[in-house]
């Protein structure tokens, strides 16, 4: 990104400045901000449909989430550069124990570009990966069960350049991704098979203006609301997101809203409470978070005021938010800071409370992930070419190592299944 705030990532071959990020870590704190709205009056705890969340409780045995039901070895999928020095080969075929953690190495899927970012059809029987390059697309890889064979389905252009995000709609007919490079979403349908069709509709974000330090729009995600009434466009170039109504029809996108940060923000990753009412952003540029209230009904979001990531003054590159299962805990990706910060979620999914970080075991977690149950989470290490692996405790929402990272070339996606 422009301004120093990715300074290195893609120059070559004209790749975006996503690809080799670099930061400064700093120092642990522990202050935390209540969020509140900025473009709307204060968000009322009582208006939440989910009850409030209970004050977590120290627990003097770290007491595991229960494991999926099958306590067979499961999928991990693991996202990679293909096109950088030391860089992988495809998608990363791995498997993980569901109660130790233990990750096993199952080779790769070659033939997949820069797959840095991937995601699953609600069936699970189909994965979609982003391919970050200048000429950006995205492939449809069909899975043949746990542990079986993967076969590529084919690739899509998405209209623009170093495609960073994708998501899969809940109603499994069209995927949605996000041009980083050319700050623009886009859609594709998704047919009986799990292939993609040609694009339907295509949006480049043209205003507000860039924020300061920026040269242009730089679209990270793109995602569903919980209840599926709307897409959100999270943009870090012009620091807004962007609410959009999907014709489910036709799969075209109607913008009906936009939220604004603070300018120079950098918003880059939203993740929604379970309840569906309140949302979490995480700002690259500021290193900060924030709590948004989300209207199902007008897909209208306001952000909060910004709030502590726990990692100092300086700048940290937040990644990315992930919740529990529960509703309970939030945890959240330091770039920088080489580390994993843990909040209480509390009055319904209103408030985060900062509790604490600790070491994530790697060099720049780039995507953290939990796994189907919530008692595991990995954590993708680009820099150190790691996946660290951690227990969660569910009464507590501690975190504690799982044993030695596993090592996976320039890894940057981790995909438990």
């Amino acid at each position: 990104m422009s301004g120093g705030t990715e300074p290195a990532r893609g120059e070559r071959r004209g790749w975006s400045r996503r690809r080799f990020v670099g930061a400064a870590a700093g120092t642990a704190a522990t202050a935390s901000v209540p969020a509140r709205a900025m473009t709307a009056a204060p968000v009322d705890p009582a208006a939440a449909p989910d009850p409030p969340a209970p004050s977590p409780t120290p627990a003097s045995e770290p007491a595991p989430s229960a494991p999926p039901a099958s306590a067979g070895p499961r999928s991990l999928l693991l996202g990679t550069y293909t096109s950088v020095e030391g860089g992988g080969t495809g998608i990363g075929l791995a498997t993980y124990d569901p109660v130790s953690g233990r990750v096993t190495g199952a080779g790769s899927r070659t033939g997949v570009a820069d797959p840095s970012y991937l995601a699953t059809h609600p069936d699970g029987r189909t994965v979609y990966a982003v391919n970050e390059r200048q000429d950006g697309g995205v492939t449809a890889i069909r899975r043949d069960g746990e542990g079986g064979g993967h076969e590529v389905l084919g690739t899509r252009g998405t209209g623009g350049a170093a495609p960073c995000h994708l998501s899969v709609h809940p109603s499994g007919r069209w995927l949605l991704s996000a041009n980083y490079g050319s700050g623009s979403v886009a859609v594709h349908p998704i047919d009986a098979s799990g292939a993609l069709g040609e694009r339907t509709d295509l949006v480049t974000h043209s205003s507000p203006a860039p924020g300061p330090g920026q040269q242009g729009p730089h679209a990270h995600q793109f995602v569903t609301s919980p209840d599926g009434g709307h897409v959100l466009a999270v943009d870090l170039g012009t620091d807004t997101v962007y609410t959009y109504r999907l014709d489910l029809g036709r799969g075209t996108l109607t913008e009906v809203s936009r939220a604004r940060t603070r300018p120079g923000a950098g918003p880059r990753h939203l993740t929604f409470h379970p309840g569906g009412r309140y949302a979490y952003l995480a700002n690259e540029v500021d290193n900060t978070v924030a709590v948004c209230a989300y209207s199902p009904a007008t897909g209208r979001l306001d952000i909060g005021e910004a709030q502590s990531t726990g990692t100092g003054t300086g700048t940290s590159y937040p990644a990315q938010f992930v919740v529990s299962p529960d509703g309970r805990y939030a945890y959240l990706a330091n770039r920088g800071h080489n580390s994993l910060t843990r909040y209480a979620v509390e009055a319904g999914g209103a408030r985060l409370r900062l509790l604490d970080t600790v070491p994530v075991g790697g060099d720049f977690p780039r995507h953290i992930a939990l796994a189907p149950g919530g008692n595991l989470l990995f954590a993708a290490n680009q820099r150190s070419s790691t996946v660290s692996v951690f227990h969660v405790d569910r009464a507590s929402g501690e975190l504690r190592l799982a044993g030695e990272p596993f090592a996976s070339p320039v890894v940057v996606c981790a995909l438990p299944l």
